[in-house]
């Protein structure tokens, strides 16, 4: 399972960085996709990172504002968030696909583990 962790409140207009890692999962090997629920709200796909070129989705909501990046050697990927938004508040989870991201739909991603908890208020 893939561990979600990092979250915590910020200010609207601030950043946090999170982390996913595995102990017995090697990252590298799969497209690792990030996804958001809100209460009340279908898990939403955020951003995927592909292999093996590392290609990148982001959806329109937070594209130009999220970033994802992989760390192979410490077998994690990233999701930088800068700009935030009360909407970004939400439970971020991360997940893996085999090879690509191809469509980035939780029903297509796998290893599901805990999420992070991330609220945007001031």
């Amino acid at each position: 399972q893939l561990q979600a962790s990092g979250g915590g409140l910020v200010q609207p207009g601030g950043s946090l960085r999170l982390s996913c890692a595995a102990s017995r999962f090697t990252l590298s090997y799969h497209a690792i996709g990030w996804f958001r629920q809100a209460p009340g709200k279908e898990r939403e796909g955020v951003g995927c990172i592909s292999r093996p070129d590392g290609s990148l989705y982001y959806s329109d909501s937070v594209k130009g504002r999220f970033t994802i990046a992989r760390d192979n050697a410490k077998n994690t990927v990233y999701l930088e968030m800068n700009s935030l938004k009360p909407e970004d508040t939400a439970v971020y989870y991360c997940a893996a696909r085999n090879w690509r991201c191809g469509v980035v739909t939780a029903k297509y991603f796998g290893s599901w583990g805990q999420g992070a908890l991330v609220t945007v208020s001031s």
